[in-house]
């Protein structure tokens, strides 16, 4: 589950300098890791955005920060419509907890589907930008509480939201969503996957945790993608199961996880989303924690992914920090 981050800038600052007799002054090199959570990456018109769990200068109450990249290296922002918001508190429903967003073109619309309150809600816009504007201030799903959603849409135009609920531990539930993606077809309503295997609870604690969904389809066959153990563990990483079903059942790879700190050195690594750049290479943004001792504020980051028939896997030595 998220927290709310804590309120630090990473700015690593190096100087250059030739070896040669060189007259000028060192020149001052300047990068900053992005500091996002739960991160999504949104390709439109040869244009990537970038959101997630707000972090830095702006603290995860006020909404959702987005930024932008032509070629996924060179990153500006935030630059949404509503001082580097794409969505705020106000235009909403709910005013605290803005986790793991999901944005998605649908009906000459863009969507955003995310938590709040620690339920799940819908806004609209225009632009990938924003803002964001939920036309109901209520809850997708009324009863209990439930976080980290995520749309899939199938190729017969059936669409589902994979989430998260949380009751003796977080576990993964999917439904039927309606067209109006502000609903749910209530009687469809399957628990996908719960934390039982030794790498989704190295803690052994009596509250597991799998999260993060994100649902993809190759080869006649469903990807449910997910991270698992909880989020200030270093432990955290992504696995995934397979199923002949949106709804499953499902069946965990016996290869996860897939990414984790053994072939990332990165602590907490995990809970992200799939996306493909312009040339249909497949990559999955994530988060990890902010170094070695302290997990907040968390960076974002991105890392290759490929199918080998049909085992998804990590490209080995392709993680990277997303930079501004």
């Amino acid at each position: 589950m998220k927290k709310i981050l804590t309120l630090i800038t990473s700015l690593c600052v190096f100087a250059a300098c030739s070896q040669e007799k060189n007259t000028e002054k060192p020149k001052e090199v300047k990068t900053s890791t992005i500091l996002l959570a739960d991160p999504t990456i949104f390709y439109h018109n040869g244009m990537y955005y970038l959101y997630g769990t707000t972090s830095g200068d702006i603290p995860n109450g006020e909404g959702f920060q987005v930024y932008t990249s032509s070629d996924l290296k060179d990153w500006k922002g935030p630059v949404g419509a509503q001082n580097g918001l794409a969505l705020k508190k106000g235009d909403s429903f709910g005013d605290k907890g803005f986790w793991a967003p999901q944005v998605l073109s649908y009906k000459n619309k863009f969507y955003m589907i995310y938590t709040a309150n620690e339920n799940i809600a819908t806004a609209v816009s225009d632009s990938p930008l924003g803002p964001f504007k939920s036309e109901s201030k209520e809850p997708i799903i009324k009863t209990g509480n439930q976080i980290d959603p995520f749309v899939f849409i199938d190729e017969d135009g059936k669409k589902y939201l994979y989430y998260v609920r949380l009751t003796n531990g977080n576990r993964i539930f999917a439904a039927e969503i309606n067209d109006d993606l502000q609903s749910i077809k209530s009687e469809t309503l399957t628990e996908c996957i719960s934390g039982t295997l030794p790498w989704e609870n190295t803690e052994n604690t009596n509250w597991p945790v799998t999260e993060g969904p994100t649902v993809l389809k190759h080869n006649g066959l469903y990807y449910l993608i997910y991270s698992a153990n909880d989020f200030r563990n270093i432990d955290y990483a992504v696995g995934y199961a397979t199923s002949k079903s949106p709804l499953g059942p499902w069946e965990k790879s016996k290869n996860s996880p897939i990414i984790s700190r053994k072939n990332t050195n990165q602590n907490g690594i995990g809970h992200g989303d799939v996306f493909w750049d312009k040339n249909q290479k497949m990559h999955y943004v994530l988060h990890t924690h902010f170094n070695e001792s302290a997990v907040s504020p968390r960076k974002a980051g991105i890392i290759d992914i490929e199918f080998v028939g049909n085992e998804l896997k990590a490209v080995n030595n392709s993680f990277n920090f997303l930079k501004n």
